[in-house]
């Protein structure tokens, strides 16, 4: 990523503390999570202490870090200001103060953010970016631009993220150049459940299905249930294959019309 102006001097931490990530293996069987990543992925991920790269304004969560440029992250200092943090090692995760809450501004892709210090960022008439206010206005709000597997972050002032020949974080720059490229990254899970799109109810067996749903709606005594009472004994193969043909709640339904164990029938 190129910089503007002379040479960057660093600002931020004095000492660095090498943290191991945290990896999860997880096979992918049914019912269990499953993740997506590719080896390219894996290996950015790896890199960065387990922080792996949004790519989308949907992925945002509510804590981020602002990768300004390779293993470097925006941070926060104590007096307020907002710079450069020193470079991170190969393998090590954003330091707390480089790691800010989002706060999602309704109806629209504009965030608030909020550093360590439990301050909001702001952009100054200057266009220096600062984190000292007390609550979030129209001067506090972000927009993450998306584009082309790239992102920017637009501020009030209509201005691009940048830093300076001095290491301090500005939005002086009305377009998105080179200078203007950086990576927002996150540690949490990418985890899918593939049962996910499934109500509760239907998350086992057939059996277990019509049993859950039997519960639901049944009008018996929970005990006579238990001991099942209302429960259908027919064979339950045409279930199975109810349920790969998308026809699953027809044919419950109708299993518990005879045995009038639905409170909805007549």
């Amino acid at each position: 990523m190129a910089v503007k102006g002379g040479k960057l001097s660093f600002k931020g931490h004095k000492s660095k503390k090498s943290k191991k990530s945290k990896k999860s293996h997880k096979r992918k069987h049914d019912g269990e999570l499953v993740t997506t990543d590719t080896s390219s992925d894996k290996d950015d991920t790896d890199k960065h202490g387990g922080w792996w790269e949004i790519k989308k304004h949907s992925q945002i969560p509510s804590n981020i870090a602002v990768e300004i440029m390779n293993q470097c992250y925006m941070t926060a200092l104590d007096n307020g200001g907002i710079a450069v943090g020193s470079p991170r090692d190969e393998g090590e995760e954003p330091d707390p103060a480089e790691i800010f809450t989002v706060i999602k501004v309704l109806d629209s892709h504009k965030v608030a953010l909020k550093s360590g210090y439990g301050k909001y960022l702001t952009v100054e008439a200057g266009g220096q970016l600062v984190g000292r206010a007390e609550a979030a206005g129209p001067r506090e709000q972000f927009e993450p631009v998306f584009q082309e597997g790239k992102v920017a972050i637009n501020g009030c002032n209509s201005c691009f993220l940048s830093c300076d020949s001095e290491g301090d974080i500005v939005f002086t720059s009305r377009t998105a150049g080179p200078g203007e490229m950086i990576k927002l990254r996150c540690n949490t899970s990418r985890a899918i459940d593939p049962l996910a799109s499934l109500p509760k109810e239907e998350r086992g067996s057939v059996k277990d299905a019509e049993f859950n749903y039997i519960k639901k709606f049944q009008s018996f005594e929970d005990r006579r249930l238990e001991r099942g009472g209302g429960v259908s004994h027919e064979d339950k193969s045409h279930l199975k294959r109810a349920k790969k043909e998308g026809d699953l709640h027809e044919c419950m339904l109708d299993r518990r019309i005879k045995m009038k164990a639905d409170r909805y029938c007549k």
